[in-house]
């Protein structure tokens, strides 16, 4: 079957009720992939096992004599062999379509879901979870979802021997029919304790890739406070401890895999022993035995299987628990999707837990002392903010009196947009960076007129000498590591312009801007913006200084509102926030700070 179909145009809605459910949900997403390979592991295997039959037929004919039976039984087993041959092929071809299927399906899952959640999906996973869950999690349960098709196969083909064994010589038969899933089980015993360890395993992998994630993301200030050798010394530990937990959980595996290759060969041994005593005795014929000898022999690839199925099933139980985990996160609304938000006609955008209100078609700044609450303030106002384990719901932000999380999604996205700290600048040409979904008012030279960025293209251009001066055909680095701090936020800004949403939610555009820029980009802002509406956190005194309306939060609430100016001359602790004076409230003590603490 061919892959043109992935990614997926839709990747379905899983079962996330457990993860097992989850794991069939898959199984049952690809039920022709399933059958089909179902139906070639039974040719091969079926082929396989009828082998010893056609060399026991070809050497009783030899015994007795019969060269045209010789003949027959050596034509028999050429065709079986290119069955054989045609059902091995086949089946590797389609398990590995069904592998790589649940593998994407799972990761398409996994993408969604963080598209869904956005920024706040950090509140609620570590991101070295969310790594592990997209790269090694994926692979195991495509894996086990492959597996079970040769599973299938595996049981239906010794089912027939055992049956074909049984009609021939009722003991061996009997041996063979019971023999089989007793060493199956025997395996059994050793699942618990692989799976936990495994599971320990993972969970150590996860905090070990986040740490690592935190210290790629911030090896400028480590350097910068001298940090890097204690984060080494971190990461060297945690990777120390993923290894002892992965050679715990190896012993385990290697145990697991000396039983299944100790015990079937004790086992065709035994079944061997008492044919060859028949032989003796007269009632089985010595082509009679080869092919017992044969049959049982191959049940060892069966009971390989059956290993190889009980390793998958450890190893995916444990990543479909990691998936789901995933995937069950909530946005925290109670019914999504069931309100209409206003539209086309501008409406306020209202905050109940601050009692902030951004009037429809005005440049609203919003002063906040406290950085982190500013940024819960600029994801509320953007809607469907998850809510970190532990944490109590807040009423969501209103657009038009409609409560953001109440409505759809997308319909949300499409109404607000909100410009976080620190965008993230893909890879990829200019073109591509700025191809984002907008109202088409705006150009995207006009956007990049007004947040400065003409000398942004000018150092894209230069240093993508393919591009033919062209800055649309420049390419722009991953998360735009080439260009400095300053031009990384203008390009940004830029593509939220393009964009040109009902409602622009900006925080701290302009903070690594110098003070010339940034006056400039105040009214190349509000220009552009004029009638939309826009809500800057902000406390540059440039562009606070261009708003129609400025909001003072003082302990989580609203306190003053007015113009910049107005404020400036009559609110003492707004002018101690944008002024950077000395605040007129009373401040804790001052407290020590190692550099263990801060790293």
């Amino acid at each position: 079957m061919p892959l043109e179909h992935l990614p997926m145009t839709d990747p379905g809605s899983p079962d996330l009720g457990s993860p097992r459910a989850f794991l069939r949900w898959l199984q049952r997403s690809q039920r022709r992939g399933q059958l089909l390979a179902t139906c070639w592991g039974v040719l091969e295997l079926g082929c396989q096992a009828a082998l010893p039959a056609a060399l026991g037929l070809g050497i009783q004919a030899a015994v007795d004599g019969d060269t045209g039976g010789v003949w027959r039984a050596g034509g028999l087993a050429l065709v079986l062999a290119v069955l054989q041959s045609v059902g091995g092929v086949n089946l590797h071809r389609q398990a590995v379509w069904n592998w790589i299927t649940a593998a994407a399906q799972t990761r398409q899952l996994v993408a969604r879901q963080a598209s869904r959640l956005g920024a706040g999906l950090s509140r609620r996973i570590a991101t070295g979870e969310i790594v592990a869950v997209g790269s090694g999690d994926v692979e195991k349960i495509g894996w086990y979802v492959e597996l079970t098709a040769r599973v299938r196969a595996a049981v239906i083909v010794w089912l027939a021997v055992s049956l074909a064994v049984l009609a021939r010589q009722p003991l061996l038969g009997a041996a063979v029919l019971l023999g089989v899933p007793v060493l199956a089980l025997a395996v059994w015993p050793l699942l618990g304790p692989f799976e936990r360890r495994y599971s320990e395993q993972r969970a150590l992998g996860g905090k070990a890739g986040e740490l690592a994630a935190d210290t790629v993301a911030g090896l400028r200030v480590l350097r910068g406070i001298g940090g890097e050798e204690l984060f080494l010394t971190r990461y060297r530990e945690a990777s120390q401890r993923v290894r002892g937990a992965a050679v715990r959980s190896a012993r385990i595996r290697a145990l697991m895999q000396a039983q299944q290759v100790l015990l079937p060969g004790l086992f065709v041994v035994g079944v061997t022993w008492y044919g060859a005593t028949l032989a003796l005795d007269g009632r089985l014929g010595i082509g009679e035995l080869i092919a017992v000898y044969g049959a049982t022999a191959f049940l060892a690839a069966p009971l390989r299987i059956l290993g190889e199925a009980a390793h998958a099933w450890s190893v995916a139980q444990v990543s479909a628990a990691r998936a789901v985990r995933v995937l069950a996160l909530s946005r925290g609304a109670d019914t999504p999707g069931a309100a209409q938000l206003p539209d086309p006609a501008p409406a306020d955008l209202y905050d109940p837990v601050t009692g902030l209100t951004a009037r429809a078609g005005r440049l609203t700044a919003v002063v906040c002392g406290d950085p982190d609450l500013a940024g819960e303030l600029a994801a509320r106002l953007g809607g469907h903010v998850p809510l970190a384990d532990g944490e109590q719901p807040r009423p969501s932000a209103r657009l038009g009196g409609v409560p953001l999380d109440e409505a759809a999604l997308a319909e949300v996205r499409a109404a607000v947009l909100v410009h976080d700290k620190e965008p993230v600048l893909l890879s990829g040409t200019l073109a591509v960076l700025l191809d984002v979904p907008a109202s088409g008012r705006v150009a995207p030279l006009q956007a990049v007129a007004a947040a400065q960025a003409e000398d942004v293209l000018e150092a894209l251009v230069d240093g993508s000498p393919e591009c033919g001066g062209d800055p649309l055909s420049a390419v722009v680095t991953e998360r735009g590591r080439s260009l400095s701090g300053g031009q990384r936020q203008r390009l940004a800004l830029a593509r939220s312009l393009i964009a040109d949403p009902p409602v622009l939610v900006l925080d701290e555009p302009t903070s690594a801007v110098d003070a010339h820029t940034e006056a400039r980009i105040a009214v190349g802002l509000r220009g552009l913006r004029a009638g939309r509406t826009t809500v800057v956190l902000a406390t540059s005194p440039l562009l606070l200084d261009q708003a129609d309306t400025v909001a003072v939060l003082e302990d989580g609430r609203v306190v003053a509102t007015g113009t910049h100016r107005e404020l400036l001359r009559g609110h003492p602790y707004y002018r101690a926030v944008v002024t950077r004076e000395e605040s007129p409230r009373p401040q804790p003590p001052a407290q020590v700070v190692t550099l263990e603490e801060v790293v």
